[in-house]
């Protein structure tokens, strides 16, 4: 499990525009969010990237730059691109399992023949220009995702009030 404050794992995938997309080059004001999906078999991610999509200049607005990821294929990376309405959203594929592991995202295997072999489950990564992990929410199912609005709401008031990472401390206090 990834820790706030600390520094997160290299990240550098194709984009289905046919760019590279790289973490430290990213060069936000104020934080990259990484939008970790599941894949072009999920209807869900489909309406939540497509969200994202509307929501898109609200996070540039606020100096947040963002990309949708999955360990799609560029194939089918590419048909959700031309086929959901999500226009503009940088969107990455190939993610290894390996490199889904090292963020902590959770990995599940095919259950029907719509899906890939394996694939991950959707996470969100706010991560400061420095490389280090502010916020994160892992699931292990597709359903309940965190709502833009609540997330762009939240980033407005640490932003204003200066609000620091929480969640970084590693083992139970000698105290509590």
């Amino acid at each position: 499990m990834l820790l706030p404050k600390t520094e997160v794992p290299a990240l550098e995938l194709p984009l289905i525009n046919d760019t590279n997309w790289k973490l430290s080059d990213q060069n936000a004001e104020n934080f990259t969010l990484l939008v970790f999906y599941r894949g072009l078999h999920c209807p869900v991610c489909k309406k939540q990237l497509e969200e994202l999509s509307q929501k898109l200049d609200k996070f540039v607005d606020r100096g947040i730059n963002v990309v949708a990821i999955s360990a799609d294929t560029e194939k089918r990376a590419k048909i959700a691109g031309e086929d959901w309405d999500i226009e503009g959203l940088p969107v990455a594929y190939n993610l290894s399992l390996e490199k889904a592991r090292e963020y902590g995202l959770f990995i599940s295997e095919a259950v029907s023949d719509k899906e890939p072999d394996f694939f991950t489950e959707p996470g969100l990564f706010l991560i400061k220009p420095d490389g280090t992990l502010f916020f994160s929410s892992v699931q292990s199912m597709p359903f309940a995702r965190p709502h833009f609005d609540d997330i762009l709401g939240g980033i407005d008031f640490i932003m204003k009030k200066d609000y620091p990472a929480r969640g970084e401390v590693k083992g139970i206090p000698q105290n509590a």
